[in-house]
């Protein structure tokens, strides 16, 4: 039997176009010499006979797209500076390469899910804008419960979801009725410091059905399960109840179906907040979630629905990883793990990046202390290498300082090139990057995007835009008051991409993202943290004044 091993796959093949002989090929067959054999470090994809594309009734090739996105098989570690230990490893060894894989399409369904969209954490707007103004126009507030200490609102990172359910599904759920019978109901998901999750109509702002209570103060952002299944996925960000971790709730009955305690005895930090986002594999049904104990969790869902039932249920199988990087002793992982096909991607209070094979859950290599890092990684993909891009703070240096913006080569752990921003130091609201980076697309797709607080005073900023091969700067804004929310980037239907931005000062702005032109402002108040989620011209987003807002890009 004729065997084929492809370390990469050219997706040119399915259009007819000619490959590139790029790095890192490798063709096989049994019983015969390499045609061409050129190794990355550490990574081969593999393909068996019976995998590859078959012939019709009619002998037309069949060519499922997705057949073609294959594992990335780990042939080496370089982890010598890690100590790990894993929990659950029964668990993962039932599970073969593509049951750890994310799929190509994290999510069919419409709308933002997830911090960032999905696993490279590269897409916080669902649709295109079709304003040609660029006008903000309110269209409705809401306001949230206040927590004594903690406010309303949100805060950072404090996005929300976005979803436009299956009619089937959405006629399971605990909506009320006349949003059931709205063909074009879209709901926004929204956690608050002031301890609840509140359900709102996209278009109206009215309540769809009751806040869930968890009671403490939630700070990061929750996900919803990306099957389009009615289950959400959310974490507690400050203790002051019984209970602080992790929670998946049902949205049939609004019903609580697991608890992660975070505060675990396997963890080497007594923390148990999530700040996190978590992603759901749709394919494998399971979860991956990084915690503030300093613990990967990789879960096996074992989700049970029963549509025609009105049911659903899930039985969780937890295996999960802690770890020491050698000289850095800052446990916590803040900021939401970034996955490319089997490997997933985090950073911590220390600032070490750490790169894990999710089959077993091992860390396949890990950078040195830096300064603590809670911006999530972004994933850029070329030629089916991963490269990331990350941004530091100044807090663990204990004064004033530099924030470190990096590209990553995903494989290897290679620091393809560093910047460097100055920051001022402050221990309760830190400089540097908190903001999450975007990568660009259309008209934006040579630049990455990084937004640095605290920067040239204590409470300015900037923006700046980077070339993505070499790091040089193409465009900054000065920014009057520095921001901790995210930017994201939104485009017309021409492929013109544009950025808003919210800051500390409450104000939202919309910026050329090819020049770095600010095309407008409207100030909304108060500090917003929260990082905003976009669908079609439909700006969403929290402040610390207690308020949901939405607004329109006109």
């Amino acid at each position: 039997m004729k065997k084929y091993s492809l370390l990469l796959v050219c997706t040119w093949i399915l259009i007819g176009g000619a490959c590139s002989n790029f790095e890192g090929v490798v063709v096989s067959e049994n019983n015969k010499e390499n045609v061409d054999k050129k190794e990355s470090r550490n990574v081969v994809v593999e393909k068996g006979l019976d995998e590859l594309p078959k012939e019709d009734a009619e002998g037309q090739i069949e060519e499922p797209i997705e057949e073609l996105y294959e594992a990335l098989h780990i042939e080496e570690y370089h982890h010598e500076n890690i100590h790990f230990d894993i929990n659950g490893e029964k668990e993962l060894e039932q599970r073969t390469p593509e049951d750890s894989m994310f799929p190509e399409v994290y999510t069919e369904v419409e709308g933002v899910l997830t911090f960032r969209g999905g696993p490279l954490r590269d897409s916080p707007s669902y649709g295109l804008i079709s304003a040609t103004e660029m006008e903000l126009e309110e269209q409705w507030n809401y306001r949230t419960g206040v927590n004594p200490d903690w406010g309303g609102g949100a805060g950072w990172t404090g996005q929300p979801a976005i979803v436009k359910w299956d009619n089937e599904i959405k006629q399971l759920m605990n909506i009320d009725e006349k949003f059931k019978e709205k063909d074009d109901f879209v709901e926004v998901i929204q956690g608050s410091l002031d301890g609840h999750v509140y359900f709102l109509d996209l278009e109206t702002g009215e309540e769809t059905r009751d806040p869930i209570a968890v009671k403490n103060p939630i700070k990061g952002s929750l996900s919803i399960d990306s099957r389009g299944y009615p289950l959400l996925y959310l974490g507690d960000g400050v203790p002051q109840h019984e209970k602080f971790g992790f929670y998946i709730f049902s949205l049939i009955d609004s019903q609580l179906l697991h608890y992660i305690p975070g505060r675990d005895e396997f963890a080497y930090r007594n923390w148990g907040a999530f700040d996190g986002s978590a992603l759901i594999n749709r394919h494998s049904d399971s979860l991956v979630v990084g915690g503030e104990n300093g613990v990967f969790y990789n879960i096996a869902l074992n989700t049970d629905f029963n549509k025609e039932q009105g049911t659903i249920a899930i039985d969780p199988a937890i295996s999960n990883m802690r770890y020491k990087v050698e000289g850095n002793d800052h446990q916590g992982v803040e900021n939401s793990v970034a996955i490319f096909k089997n490997i997933a991607y985090f950073a911590d209070n220390g600032g070490s990046i750490l790169s894990i094979n999710l089959k077993n859950n091992h860390p396949i290599w890990g950078l040195p202390l830096l300064d603590d890092t809670d911006a999530s990684i972004v994933v850029d993909v070329v030629e089916d290498v991963p490269h990331l891009y990350t941004g530091s703070e100044v807090d663990i240096v204990g004064e004033n300082g530099h924030a470190y913006l990096r590209k990553i080569h995903g494989l290897t752990g290679e620091v393809i090139w560093k910047k460097s921003y100055p920051a001022f130091y402050n221990p309760d609201v830190n400089g540097g990057v908190l903001a999450t980076p975007v990568l660009g697309k259309g008209n934006m797709e040579n630049l990455i995007v990084f937004t640095v607080a605290r920067h040239r005073s204590a409470n300015e900023g900037i923006m700046v835009a980077l070339d993505r091969k070499t790091g040089e700067e193409v465009w900054s804004w000065d920014m009057e008051q520095y921001a901790w929310s995210s930017a994201v980037d939104v485009y017309d239907d021409e492929g013109n991409g544009y950025l808003v931005q919210a800051d500390s000062a409450g104000s939202v702005h919309i910026i050329d993202g090819v020049t770095g032109k600010v095309l407008t402002t409207k100030n909304f108040d108060y500090n917003i943290e929260a990082s905003p989620a976009i669908y079609n011209d439909s700006i969403i987003f929290a402040s610390r004044g207690g308020l949901i807002h939405h607004v329109k890009i006109k």
